[in-house]
């Protein structure tokens, strides 16, 4: 009975981790589709970003309010009306396309639609993980998830360029739409479970905007939890450098055509990452995977800025995104399990906000960081050019390459910063499980 009970809530699992990992392929072709469409046509670098700009403010604001209405509603509906109300807005650019209709502006205001609905789904979905599945099983579930986020990255954009010729971008759009209707129809098919009540009290029961504040107020009870938020937040600092910098730097000494290798070989490394998560699932102490694999990517970005050269670039980034994979899968499966499921959608809502909060900074700083420090210290006669120039190189693109090496070391302090902190170190075992496998037996009946 208990053997059929879970077997039954990992098949309605993947039933819904299909959905989404189609969804988001569809995402990507439209991501895509509309940046190439928006650089196009107006020729702006600052106006291809805003569509990141508004894909991001409204995630990280309206997190908390979303993850106050997944505690509340009935969390496949959540993801429904995520979904759905996603769909719409992305439905609106092709009727406008369809009708020669289309502004720039337009696609401002519906990615920032679309990305509003769409912050309903991450915490309904990290949420609903758990009922569903084993705590044994969470490290593997999570490895799936980030397949699906890999599998997007690596065929989206390959996809896209070959369908906007052949359909065009309107095409494209419709495509992605369908697969919201798909991912929508499987979460129709589905049943999930309620989460049980796991404390006596009403946890930060009452009016909707205290409910949007117990994310915080949980988290700052739990310093191991706090404390992992802010290492991730600052991994996440670090992370949104190289996205800015990486192309740069390549493009610096070598051609677009290698810059393109270099990008699918980093798709492939998350693929890689997630496969062998889906395989392993993690070590036994999933906070080992976070820190230990932290201390891999910082590696890998040193890698990246030791010399000029396309393969070595690759194979850093490869290894990076590997890491970043396990990293993720690990990290997710150890909230999951030490979060109490009536809150989850608050406090994930929550950990998204500050976690991804500091990549907008890091968009800001880091071309300022390179354009008047970093790359003017390895110029010929730079400040640094008699020091680190003879070990990485001078002129264009090195600076770059020195901060990348800067951050690598960077990150591995924080890494060895969460082992020696006992509130991050030990928070597996400071914390309770909060679901324990008889509970998901019953949820999966």
């Amino acid at each position: 009975m208990q053997q059929k009970s879970l077997t039954g809530g990992m098949v309605t699992f993947i039933t819904i981790w299909l959905g989404q990992s189609i969804s988001l392929i569809g995402s990507g072709l439209t991501g895509f589709a509309l940046g190439v469409w928006v650089y196009q046509t107006t020729g702006s670098a600052t106006q291809f970003a805003l569509i990141a700009v508004c894909t991001a403010l409204p995630r990280i604001g309206l997190s908390p309010l979303a993850g106050a209405l997944v505690d509340r509603w009935d969390r496949r509906w959540a993801m429904i009306i995520g979904d759905s109300g996603a769909a719409l807005g992305t439905l609106a650019i092709a009727l406008l396309f369809f009708s020669n209709q289309l502004e720039v502006w337009h696609i401002y205001l519906a990615t920032a639609f679309s990305s509003a609905f769409s912050t309903l789904q991450w915490p309904a979905y990290a949420a609903i993980t758990p009922l569903l599945v084993s705590k044994e099983k969470l490290g593997r579930a999570n490895g799936l998830v980030q397949f699906g986020r890999a599998a997007s990255e690596i065929l989206a954009p390959a996809l896209a360029g070959i369908l906007v010729l052949a359909i065009q971008v309107q095409g494209v759009i419709l495509i992605d739409v369908a697969t919201f209707v798909f991912a929508v129809t499987t979460l129709l098919l589905v049943r999930v479970p309620h989460p049980p009540s796991t404390t006596k009290e009403k946890t930060g029961k009452g009016s909707l905007w205290r409910e949007v504040a117990y994310g915080w107020t949980y988290l700052t009870a739990r310093p191991g939890l706090m404390g992992l938020l802010i290492f991730l937040a600052t991994v996440n600092f670090f992370w949104g450098m190289l996205a800015v910098l990486i192309t740069p730097m390549v493009l610096s000494f070598t051609s677009a055509d290698a810059l393109g290798v270099i990008i699918s070989v980093a798709g492939l490394g998350m693929l890689t990452g997630s496969l062998v998560m889906t395989a392993w699932g993690g070590p036994g102490r999933r906070i080992y995977g976070v820190l230990g694999f932290e201390m891999f990517s910082a590696a890998s970005f040193v890698l990246m800025g030791w010399q000029p050269s396309a393969w070595l670039i690759a194979l850093g980034a490869f290894t990076a995104h590997l890491a970043i994979a396990i990293i993720f899968a690990c990290n997710q499966a150890l909230w999951q399990s030490k979060v109490a499921p009536e809150v989850q959608g608050r406090v994930f809502a929550t950990q998204q906000m500050i976690a991804h909060a500091t990549m907008p900074l890091a968009f800001l700083v880091a071309g300022p960081l390179v354009d008047y420090v970093f790359n003017p210290w390895l110029m010929p006669g730079g400040m640094l050019a008699n020091n680190a120039g003879p070990f990485i190189g001078i002129g264009p693109g090195r600076g770059i390459a020195l901060l990348f090496m800067v951050m690598g070391l960077i990150k591995f302090g924080v890494a060895l910063a969460g082992f020696l902190n006992p509130r991050i170190r030990l928070v597996e075992d400071e914390l309770p499980d909060t679901i324990l496998e008889k509970q998901v037996v019953a949820l999966a009946v």
